[in-house]
């Protein structure tokens, strides 16, 4: 799979395939839907199927102060859309000059001339151009006059509700990573920067690391069961987020214990996943009180890692 920053790294060989535009922040199973049809679409001509998405998120330009945070950066986005099969990921570069392209000019310029569809698959709720000006029957009337087959597919719904990187956004804002989960083609990720923090974690038996320079949306406060990450390998962990007000902390942390895992590894970037959430922040009368529940916290992480193995 491709991973394509710059519209001159774009090859001849990816021409006159298939293509989907958007966001498909989060990467959910509403857009592996997406991606199925795509597949089918280059399958038929040939070609490779494309995803078009932006980089960064138009609504950072045009309205920062709206913009939601990211469920995915770049690169793990275009890992979750080569696990479904994609040839290559075209994240463009967003700037104001795209971003003024009407919806005729949009289509004609990338659409046309710089990606040579064949054919297109979209959501119901596909806009494009300047302002959202362009809509599926703008779109469809586009792709007949310039003999592009177009597919729009429907969204998939779930428990009444579509699916959609904003309803799961809200999940994890509640902390419902295990809902978030079964919407997603992957686990909820978050990465960061190990720091020092106070190093009372290995002081009673529980070194944790500590996340920093997050750049995604960071669950609730509460203690969860995940994954994370080290230099390619994983290792399950209990993972802590908001204050320690067992000693009087209030500012909150972002902490990773890792099961059977005694390396040093400040300073190093690592990734980590949430599987299911354990239980609220609580304030303890005692340390002991608190080892006692870090043990129980280990415990239903190590009873769900056999869960997830079975």
């Amino acid at each position: 799979m491709k991973l394509i920053r710059q519209i001159d790294d774009f090859p001849d060989s990816l021409r006159g395939g298939a293509i989907t535009i958007g966001n498909f922040d989060g990467v959910h199973r509403g857009h592996a839907v997406i991606v199925d049809q795509l597949k089918r679409f280059a399958s038929d001509l040939s070609g490779p199927a494309i995803v078009f998405t932006f980089d960064p998120h138009p609504v950072r330009i045009l309205r920062p102060e709206q913009t939601p945070p990211p469920l995915t950066w770049t690169n793990r986005k275009a890992d979750l859309l080569a696990e479904l099969g994609v040839d290559a990921v075209f994240a463009y570069p967003t700037d104001l000059e795209l971003l003024q392209l009407t919806y005729r000019e949009f289509f004609d310029r990338i659409i046309v001339q710089q990606l040579g569809a064949k054919a297109m698959v979209e959501g119901p709720n596909f806009f494009f151009g300047k302002g959202r000006e362009g809509n599926i029957e703008n779109l469809a009337e586009l792709c007949t006059s310039s003999s592009i087959q177009l597919e729009i597919v429907k969204p998939l719904v779930e428990t009444d509700e579509f699916i959609s990187s904003s309803r799961i956004r809200n999940l994890i804002r509640q902390g419902d990573v295990d809902t978030a989960r079964e919407m997603l083609t992957r686990p909820y990720r978050i990465r960061g920067m190990v720091t020092h923090g106070a190093a009372r974690g290995t002081t009673i038996g529980f070194p944790t690391a500590n996340l920093d320079a997050i750049d995604t949306l960071i669950p609730a406060m509460g203690v969860y069961a995940g994954r994370t990450y080290v230099r390619g390998r994983s290792h399950w962990s209990a993972i802590h987020i908001g204050p320690n007000p067992t000693f009087g902390e209030e500012l909150p942390k972002v902490e990773s214990h890792l099961l059977e895992f005694e390396e040093s590894i400040y300073g190093e970037a690592i990734e980590v996943d949430f599987v299911s959430r354990i239980r609220d922040i609580q304030q303890f009368e005692s340390v002991d009180q608190l080892t006692d529940q870090l043990k129980l916290d280990v415990d239903a992480t190590r009873d769900l890692a056999r869960q997830f193995s079975s």
